[in-house]
């Protein structure tokens, strides 16, 4: 798989995961308005979700991820 696709595909995943995690959190917590907490879900979400980004080098494509809770951009 391409590294293009593959951040592609690592983005959905992480994205996915983490929105239904703290969706659910926020349900058993806060019950109300299931728009707003699907809203306030997606925003934290797209805050502290990593990013993941291919780049081109001379050596090729390499994928990176970058992350809110570290300085550093992680090659995988």
């Amino acid at each position: 798989m391409r590294p293009k696709r593959k951040a592609l595909v690592y983005n959905f995943i992480v994205f996915a995961v983490i929105f239904l995690t703290i969706r659910i959190v926020l349900e058993f917590l806060w019950p109300g308005n299931r728009a707003f907490l699907a809203i306030g879900s997606a925003i934290l979400t797209m805050i502290i979700s990593p990013k993941f980004a291919a780049i081109k080098t001379n050596s090729g494509e390499k994928l990176l991820m970058k992350s809110i809770f570290s300085k550093k951009v992680k090659e995988l």
